[in-house]
């Protein structure tokens, strides 16, 4: 089979000597991988803002596109919980979650992550990915998790709040709605799904530990009635202060869709008076748009706070004859009435209530009807303001994305033996997003969790993951219906237990052992990460600018190290074991590049070492740790060399590489050291050249510390 073919079309390569045995392996292994998949991607697309349902279109091609086109044959690609929570937070600020405007974002996100793969993969510069260090992704992973699990505790109290302008003000909020009042059917439910998650987890890693917690919750949830949805009039809620919330409520909802309204018309005419260049009603309609926003911002504020008391607003129902309900405070039913024993609360959003049709529900909350059939298929609506708006977020989730995926790659490929080509990952990834998005699919990576099950499972070939597809398809067409009374807090639950492998606090450990500097640049993103949420692309921007600062400083900056000799070792850094150096010669090590921004930093380290050696004759510059060196680290020698000899100081070269000898030798550098000065080995060169400086005078050789430590080697 031709290779180039096989560059275009990765996937013949499976068809290689592929028997009965491997389809059967690779059926049972796409099988169990979408057991896993199918609750997974609904709960993580809620974690996005999104329709559950969305979860499954967002599992439905890429796992399939990325397979085909990838180089990994177990990498199971589909929506993943940080790229998910990335989703949400690039979304956050353009578009209501769930609404129309946020979903399409969502799908054009998905087509500006996938082309960003796929040209990064076709130029080959996979290595950009290195910009995210591994502390700064150890940070921020570790925050995610935090993030992840705590946005989830909502769902499993069964409270509702508004998202505040940072995330731990948020959780805040939920944990007073949760001392106020908590949905214990629906705390209960979330626990039994941890309970069998764990339980079975614990027995046996091939049981689909989420499949059956879905399946007994849902069944649960279908026999108890969990969902319990009420609709009525206005009227028949007792509560005058209610009936208020309600009015004003609709009042402020009302007004602020009146008002942005104006404000699109106004951004039009903003933007006929740019093209007319009329200065002065540019400004006068610059000054409308201002006073617009400031009071569209503060109705938003005052319906915040009415959709918070209505929120607060506990009731207790009385049936009629007829079957219909009248509802009264829970502290404030009249003698004689009879009520069900049931709390409800108003069912409230960002939309006016229906006075007609107020929704009242005393249940828990649960994923709700789910569309038949596949997706509709199509390209995003392309809108060039949006995807501006958009693109650094999406090129951050582009690399995190690979970053995840070719890490688990690289994982399964260490221990299955295979060539892995992070370019051609690249590709495959970025035409599974392009791909998905024409599927209403939102960006998806690879998933460690479910990669692992593909191999646990034996899967052989990247066909294991065609098949999870199709059984994705399988669902979508004939029994999402299944799906309605699956609760939602069983789903908040699936994903607190996904993120929990994302915790790693030993990395924090690691990184402080490695380097210190890594380890708190690791912590700094850490903790940026949880104080920005959910404006997450400002805590990986601090931990990537961090990382390039130190590496600035550090080529700069690098280490200049005096060496001397030991009896155990035969050159290392004096001031390390405080070692004497010897007075005629300095023996100095260059670790980096030469280069503009480091030249002077040499210059000045040899000046300080001229000043502390009076009777310096010879300098030897150990070079091998000079991989290249420029025209700006050329000229800086040059000049150190001219000020040495006319001071009545030679220099000496050692370890030179074969890039920079040709350097010395294009810019004649060469003959002006003298090639009698430069050596190859630099053990050989100190002893030659401390020979030399002592040459005729054997008392000053003979009480010279590096000459003792040096006899004392040789005699042992």
């Amino acid at each position: 089979m031709s290779e180039l073919l096989k560059n275009f079309l990765p996937f013949l390569s499976w068809f290689e000597n592929y028997a009965s045995g491997k389809l059967r392996k690779d059926f049972v292994a796409g099988l169990t991988v979408a057991l896993v998949l199918i609750p997974q991607s609904m709960a993580y697309a809620q974690l996005a803002g999104l329709p559950a349902y969305y979860g499954l279109y967002a599992a439905f091609l890429p796992p399939m596109i990325a397979s085909l086109f990838g180089s990994s044959l177990q990498l199971a690609t589909g929506p993943v919980a940080v790229v998910s929570l990335m989703t949400a937070a690039s979304l956050e600020p353009l578009a209501a979650a769930g609404s129309g405007g946020y979903i399409a974002y969502a799908i054009l996100l998905a087509m500006v992550v996938g082309l960003l793969q796929f040209l990064l993969g076709v130029l080959r510069l996979g290595l950009v990915v290195n910009f995210l260090s591994h502390p700064v992704v150890n940070g921020f992973t570790n925050a995610a998790a935090i993030i992840i699990a705590s946005s989830q505790l909502s769902k499993l109290f069964g409270v509702n709040v508004d998202s505040a302008s940072h995330h731990y003000e948020t959780i805040m909020q939920v944990v007073q709605e949760a001392l106020h009042y908590t949905h214990w059917p629906t705390l209960l439910m979330g626990v039994l799904a941890f309970a069998i998650m764990y339980g079975l987890h614990r027995v046996s890693h091939r049981i689909p530990s989420v499949l059956v917690a879905v399946v007994v919750t849902t069944l649960l949830s279908w026999a108890t009635g969990f969902e319990r949805h009420v609709s009525t009039d206005i009227s028949n809620i007792e509560s005058l202060a209610a009936r208020k919330f309600v009015q004003v409520f609709n009042t402020s909802v009302k007004t602020v869709q009146d008002l942005a309204v104006q404000r699109t018309e106004m951004n039009n005419k903003l933007e006929e008076a740019k093209h007319s260049l009329d200065v002065v009603d540019e400004i006068k309609t610059r000054h409308e748009i201002n006073l617009l926003s400031v009071e569209i911002k503060k109705l938003k504020f005052q319906a915040h706070v009415y959709r918070r008391e209505l929120r607060r607003q506990l009731f207790t129902g009385h049936q009629r004859g007829d079957g219909s309900y009248r509802f009264y405070p829970r502290d404030e039913v009249p003698d004689g009435i009879e009520t069900d024993g049931r709390t409800w609360r108003i069912l409230i959003g960002n939309q006016v209530l229906s006075k007609e049709a107020l929704v009242l529900s005393s249940g828990g909350a649960v994923v709700g009807q789910v569309p038949s059939g596949l997706p509709t298929f199509g390209i995003p609506d392309i809108n060039l303001g949006i995807i501006f708006q958009i693109l650094p977020y999406a090129a951050i989730i582009a690399l995190l994305g690979f970053m995840e995926a070719v890490s688990v790659a690289k994982a399964m490929a260490a221990r299955t033996g295979q060539r892995l080509d992070p370019n051609q990952e690249l590709i495959g990834q970025g035409l599974a997003n392009m791909v998905g998005s024409m599927a209403n699919s939102y960006p998806t990576s690879g998933s460690f969790s479910r990669s692992a099950v593909n191999l646990q499972a034996g899967a052989v070939s990247g066909l294991s993951s065609v098949f999870t597809s199709l059984v994705v398809v399988i669902v979508l067409l004939l029994f999402t219906p299944l799906l309605y009374h699956l609760p939602q807090a069983v789903l908040a639950a699936v994903i607190m237990m996904a993120v929990i492998g994302l915790i790693n606090v030993s990395g924090f450990v690691h990184a402080w052992n490695a380097q210190r500097h890594d380890g708190i640049i690791s912590v700094i993103t850490f903790v940026s990460t949880l104080a920005f949420a959910p404006h997450l692309d400002k805590g990986i921007m601090i931990g990537v600018v961090l990382s390039l600062l130190v590496f600035l400083y550090k080529s700069m900056r690098p280490t200049i190290a005096s060496l001397c000799r030991d009896k155990d070792i035969d050159s290392l850094e004096c001031g390390r074991r405080k070692l004497k150096e010897c007075e005629y010669l300095a023996v100095v090590r260059f670790d980096g590049p030469l280069f503009f921004a480091n030249a002077s930093y040499l210059e000045d380290r040899i000046a300080e070492i001229l000043l502390a050696k009076p009777n310096l004759q010879h300098i030897l510059l150990v070079s091998n740790g000079i991989s290249e060196m420029d025209a700006s680290g050329e000229e800086t020698l040059s000049l150190m060399v001219d000020r040495l000899k006319s001071a009545g100081i030679q220099i000496s070269l050692s370890g030179v590489n074969e890039s920079v000898r040709e350097v010395l030798r294009r810019t004649h550098l060469l003959e002006k050291i003298g090639r009698e000065h430069l050596y190859t080995i630099s053990s050989r060169a100190i002893t030659l050249v401390h020979q030399r400086v002592h040459e005729g005078n054997e008392s000053s050789m003979a009480e010279c510390p590096m000459t003792m430590t040096s006899e004392v080697t040789e005699k042992g």
